[in-house]
């Protein structure tokens, strides 16, 4: 129902909102129990037969695909999980091929972003998917490697999102959707490439459209959003790639994630981004300094960082960000990594990561303000 605002009533009554909101309502256990199945069965699996890395790689793809059973595409909860697990292995080879020191690393996020930008006025599922692809691609740029190591990390990602899938499917009873969608995508693509090696014209349509792609993209509603985001992305991987450090991957990630449309969202989002992350640094190391842990406890911990993770997710960013980061330490402890500076540099990078989107959002709408208007003279 539309509603009417007044002199006395505030143009903003909701602006910064979401710093202070906490949308109990929402907070449920159901779907996160089942989503950490295939997380702990990673994580577990992997320190029992001596490769607890191989467990977190797989178990952070787990991780990753579990979000997507809150989005929809097609009014399916499946299919932005298959479609993400897809993007996440495609973008993980590219992302470890491209590796965090060269500029093809800032080539790659200012594409990532832009898709990311232009798809958000898509629905809600599909721009989560390139939200996910670019994220893996930032995250997979720490770890170059040959093709070989790649193909490898990729496929744990991929099976620790293919886990997930199974194993939400059977405990919500969507086995009969996954088994449609799969034949959906198998039929799908047989059509799109008969169709393809079929026509005459494919080829004449294909420059057409490549031709008329500039003035397509001119006319979808983001475009203006898409830049700022290829932009901010741009120049939070060259702050990453300058650093040399693997932990500077959270800069551009965190970039990616604050920015957003209108202003206070931005704000809001990296204030809660920082400062659920500077809390979860606090927690986490508390917990490695003064306890020292072994493989099956961090594992156990992570796990338990990652239900709780899913809980609040749609609660309070900030308090979703507390326990990521958690579970993130954790995770990555598993690997032998001191969970300490883990902490310490993401908290770092975070912070660097939200400063340059609130820089680069302010400075677009500074051009906006000084830039002369230019009235129509005709509708």
């Amino acid at each position: 129902m539309p509603t009417t605002t007044n002199l006395t009533t505030p143009a903003h009554p909701g602006y910064l909102a979401d710093i202070y909101t906490f949308d109990w309502k929402q907070f449920s256990f159901r779907i996160p129990l089942i989503g950490i199945i295939p997380i702990g069965l990673c994580l577990f699996i992997g320190v029992a037969v001596g490769h607890p890395s191989a467990g977190l790689i797989a178990g952070g793809g787990a991780f990753t695909i579990g979000f997507g059973v809150n989005q929809r595409i097609a009014d399916s909860r499946l299919w932005p999980m298959i479609a993400a697990t897809g993007a996440v292995f495609l973008s993980t080879m590219i992302g470890m091929l491209v590796g965090h020191r060269g500029f093809t690393l800032v080539l790659a996020a200012v594409i990532w972003g832009f898709i990311y930008g232009i798809l958000t006025a898509r629905a809600a599922g599909i721009s989560w998917v390139g939200q996910q692809s670019a994220i893996t691609l930032f995250v997979a740029s720490a770890f170059p490697a040959n093709f070989h190591a790649t193909l490898l990390r990729a496929l744990l990602i991929g099976g620790g999102g293919a886990l997930q899938i199974l194993i939400t499917s059977l405990c919500l009873r969507l086995l009969p959707e996954l088994a449609a969608n799969l034949r959906a995508i198998r039929q799908t693509s047989s059509e799109e490439l008969n169709h393809l090696l079929n026509s005459n014209f494919a080829r004449y349509r294909m420059l057409v459209r490549l031709r008329a792609m500039p003035e397509d993209l001119l006319r979808i509603p983001t475009f203006p959003f898409a830049l700022r985001m290829a932009l901010t992305v741009g120049i939070a991987a060259e702050v990453y790639r300058r650093l040399g450090i693997q932990s500077g991957y959270w800069i551009p990630m965190t970039a990616l994630l604050v920015q957003k449309p209108a202003f206070s969202e931005t704000f809001s989002r990296a204030f809660l981004r920082v400062g659920g992350t500077l809390a979860g640094a606090v927690i986490s190391t508390i917990f490695l300094v003064h306890i020292h842990p072994n493989p099956f406890y961090l594992a156990g911990l992570a796990t338990f960082f990652a239900l709780w993770s899913y809980a609040t997710n749609t609660v309070n960013y900030g308090l979703y960000t507390l326990f990521l980061t958690s579970y993130i330490v954790f995770l990555l402890s598993l690997n032998a990594l001191p969970g300490p500076v883990i902490a310490h540099r993401r908290a770092l990078c975070t912070t660097a990561g939200g400063l340059i989107a609130l820089v680069i959002h302010l400075d677009a709408i500074r051009r906006r303000r000084n830039r002369p208007s230019t009235a129509p003279l005709q509708e």
